[in-house]
């Protein structure tokens, strides 16, 4: 229902998180992500806690799916020294190429305990159908 897009991705995640470089506009992290079907719909799972619902970009062009997501670090007041900092902040990004076989007209998205779930509904012309035998499909005569 999907395809990967950059194969080189993963390497590129464990990369960042072994040097601590956070994702930004140009190269930003990449997100962990869950895909399944389930019934009639096909659905995503993006992990992205600490992420407010409008610091979360979700655009579909044709096929192509994109997830853009910013981590802000939390307001602290002058008198605060930070003592450690592991949660990584920064832009997250995730892009998909949707099959055909899917309605990207009618995607769905939901964010849920730092759980972004994308829902998309399988296209009507991808589910199987009887095909009766001796039927012709209806023509229109043009009248010349």
């Amino acid at each position: 229902m999907l395809m990967r897009t950059d194969p080189f991705r993963e390497l590129d995640r464990i990369a960042q998180q072994l040097t601590g470089a956070t994702g930004t506009w140009s190269r930003p992290s990449a997100m962990p992500m869950d895909a399944y079907r389930e019934g009639e719909e096909y659905v995503i799972a993006l992990d992205l806690p600490g992420v407010a619902k409008d610091a979360i970009d979700i655009d579909v062009e044709r096929n192509m799916l994109t997830v853009r997501a910013e981590r802000r670090p939390a307001v602290k007041a002058d008198d605060v020294q930070m003592e450690l900092s592991e949660r990584q902040l920064g832009v997250f990004s995730r892009q998909l190429v949707l099959a055909d076989t899917l309605d990207t007209e009618r995607i769905t998205a939901d964010c849920d305990a730092g759980v972004l779930t994308l829902r998309i509904p399988i296209a009507e012309r991808a589910k199987p159908r009887k095909i009766s035998i001796g039927e012709q499909p209806a023509h229109q005569e043009i009248s010349g």
